[in-house]
């Protein structure tokens, strides 16, 4: 609102100080910066994280793999793990998931066995799920879906969006504020000039 107000400092008035129209000159540029570039810079950058999240997301894709596996055990808890456990129950009221041995083989045909979170509970023995891992069979976490990265890549351009209309708006406020410093100097100098003869008859006849 104000950066609009600024511009109608162009209408012509015979008090218009030079430093008026430079100040409609700012808010014009200001407002150019809000509705054009600010918008630009935000869809160009959303659209580059959009691809370079596209991209990963495709990679992760192809080089992980939703493999079969099936409960062999609960894995034993240390007692450090105990301690860490009662600790977490304590703070927050949320089960932590059990965790379970589990033996799958991977894309390449080698077999494998390890300590994964059990997909439903309580977890029994012979039961199966399915977990991700790479074409060797290490465990990995799911690739990233295309929705939530064109999601990312839009919040990412519409924060740049909204830090470019921020940057524009705050070196308006800080040219404004500079010239109204100005304004009050040249004024107080005015005064002071004029402020010995002030209510004298005849001063400056």
């Amino acid at each position: 609102m104000r950066t609009a107000m600024g511009v109608w400092r162009w209408r012509r008035n015979p008090l218009r100080r030079p430093t008026d129209l430079f100040e409609a000159w700012v808010a014009f540029a200001a407002l150019v910066c809000v509705i054009v570039v600010a918008p630009a810079i935000g869809w160009v950058a959303g659209l580059r994280v959009d691809g370079t999240l596209q991209q990963a997301a495709q990679e992760q894709r192809q080089e992980r793999h939703l493999v079969p596996a099936v409960v062999v055990r609960p894995a034993p808890e240390s007692a450090a793990e105990v301690e860490v456990a009662a600790d977490a129950s304590a703070q927050r009221t949320a089960p932590r998931r059990t965790q379970i041995v589990a033996s799958w083989t991977a894309p390449d045909g080698s077999s494998h066995e390890g300590t994964v979170p059990a997909a439903e509970e309580p977890p029994r023995a012979g039961d199966r799920f399915r977990i991700w891992t790479d074409a060797h069979g290490r465990l990995v976490g799911q690739p990233l879906d295309p929705s939530a990265a064109a999601f990312h890549a839009g919040m990412a351009g519409l924060a740049a969006a909204i830090g470019v209309a921020a940057l524009g708006e705050t070196v308006r406020r800080l040219v404004v504020r500079r010239l109204v410093h100005r304004r009050y100097i040249r004024l107080d100098r005015a005064w002071a000039a004029a402020g010995p003869d002030w209510g004298r008859a005849g001063a400056g006849s």
